[in-house]
């Protein structure tokens, strides 16, 4: 059975349970409608707050054409900047950083994932959203920048297994906890020393997750990763980015982060057949899909699992759309016993 969930249809007042409120100047004359109502990152950033907050942003802020301030995206470090005062701002997160070379990820659309979730999960809640320590996730593919365990524990309070196969990537979340002590004992790290597998190993018999999620490999090479990193700077228009091979490798992340054998689907393809041997240790797994062709051999392989249920969640930022496919094992009946 497919539910097809369009994010227009959600408003504050459709569920039982709401976030804690993250403080912001908003300007509704420039709400971002196409982002989650409840993501603070909604309203036009607010740039004089943000450089108080973190000096650090001052040196990228410009005013452009439109007599608005803003800073160059294409620009890794200004980019990073950016993040480090909205995590400061909206999240209390005092001390972060990514290597170079990794993943620095958008926070508005990262947060959308989140709060897509929460939504989710109130479905199977009796319309509240559940909040607390007990509610917890599985981040397949943590990364180096810890960026949804951060949001889910800041914005929900939940808890979070982060797994990678990156050692690097994990020492720097480790870092990041250590910097920031409120999440220490709700976020713990596991590295899946096995790649080819993604829940071996990591999910064990006494597990019970609330949701799994993952933004998998979009490419299924480095090369194919280079030339998407290379559309996307020419995308943002600017000829010295262009010219810079270097700050283009840069700009995407790091190896596993965007390439992996079999591409998109073929990791999807493998969560999916591995979620199998869980089936009532996660109330909802999880995936972002980049790529809508994939959906048609995702929902067929869903399909030939036998899922009980399965979901599609359309996002979208600025002119790009993703979307969310959750899927469950359990029944109905089960959902509502579920205890978080």
């Amino acid at each position: 059975m497919l539910w097809m969930i369009q994010s227009q249809k959600y408003c504050d007042s459709d569920f039982k349970v709401q976030p804690k409120k993250i403080h912001m100047k908003p300007d509704t004359t420039s709400e971002k409608t196409n982002l989650h109502v409840r993501n603070p990152h909604r309203f036009k950033y607010d740039f004089e707050l943000l450089v108080k907050n973190s000096s650090e942003l001052e040196n990228f802020v410009f005013v452009n054409e439109f007599d608005t301030q803003t800073i160059d995206f294409s620009d890794p470090n200004a980019v990073k900047a950016l993040n480090k005062a909205l995590l400061i701002t909206d999240y209390e997160i005092n001390n972060w950083d990514i290597p170079e070379n990794y993943l620095c990820p958008p926070i508005p659309s990262r947060a959308d994932y989140i709060h897509y979730l929460a939504d989710l999960l109130a479905l199977s809640n009796d319309g509240a959203i559940p909040t607390g320590e007990n509610v917890q996730g599985l981040d397949i593919g943590i990364g180096a920048n810890c960026i949804y365990p951060i949001i889910g524990n800041c914005a929900y309070g939940w808890s979070f297994v982060g797994t990678d196969t990156d050692e690097i990537a994990l020492e720097n979340c480790s870092n990041i906890l250590t910097a920031n002590p409120k999440l220490i004992d709700f976020i713990t790290l596991q590295q899946q020393i096995e790649p080819r597998f993604i829940f071996k190993n990591i999910i064990t018999p006494e597990d019970r997750f609330a949701f799994t999620m993952c933004n998998p490999p979009f490419h299924s090479s480095q090369e194919e990763a280079n030339k998407s990193n290379l559309r996307k700077i020419n995308n943002l228009g600017d000829s010295k980015i262009q010219k810079n091979t270097k700050t283009i490798l840069n700009f995407g992340g790091h190896n596993a982060e965007l390439w992996r054998e079999g591409g998109e689907l073929g990791f999807i393809t493998q969560m999916i057949y591995e979620s199998v041997k869980y089936p009532l240790q996660c109330l909802w797994f999880s995936t972002l899909v980049s790529k809508k062709d994939n959906l048609t051999s995702i929902y067929r392989i869903l399909n030939k699992v036998n899922v009980a249920d399965f979901k599609t969640i359309d996002m979208a930022q600025g002119q790009k759309t993703s979307r969310i496919v959750a899927w469950t094992f359990l029944t109905e009946a089960q959902h509502k016993d579920w205890k978080f």
